[in-house]
């Protein structure tokens, strides 16, 4: 869960910052990342490619990550679950 700030206060998290890329480098930055972190740590992807607020949702479903949602930015939280 996501407050209107940001991820849930006391979880882990970061920020990987993709602002300027294109698709599909937001996605293989976070599949690149999210692995060097623990179970249950948050990332927060900003992103300003319009095709990430597909791709970040898609790739989750398909890797078995839990997809927060999108937050203020444009950016899109992910947890790592696996």
């Amino acid at each position: 869960m996501t407050t209107p700030d940001g991820p849930v206060a006391g979880e882990d998290h970061e920020v990987l910052d993709c602002l300027g890329q294109r698709c599909p480098l937001p996605v293989i930055a976070l599949a690149r990342r999210l692995p060097e972190l623990p179970v249950g740590a948050v990332v927060r992807v900003l992103a300003d490619d319009p095709a990430a607020a597909l791709d970040i949702p898609a790739w989750c479903r398909l890797r078995g990550q839990e997809f927060l949602g999108a937050a203020p930015g444009p950016a899109y939280d992910v947890r790592r679950v696996r």
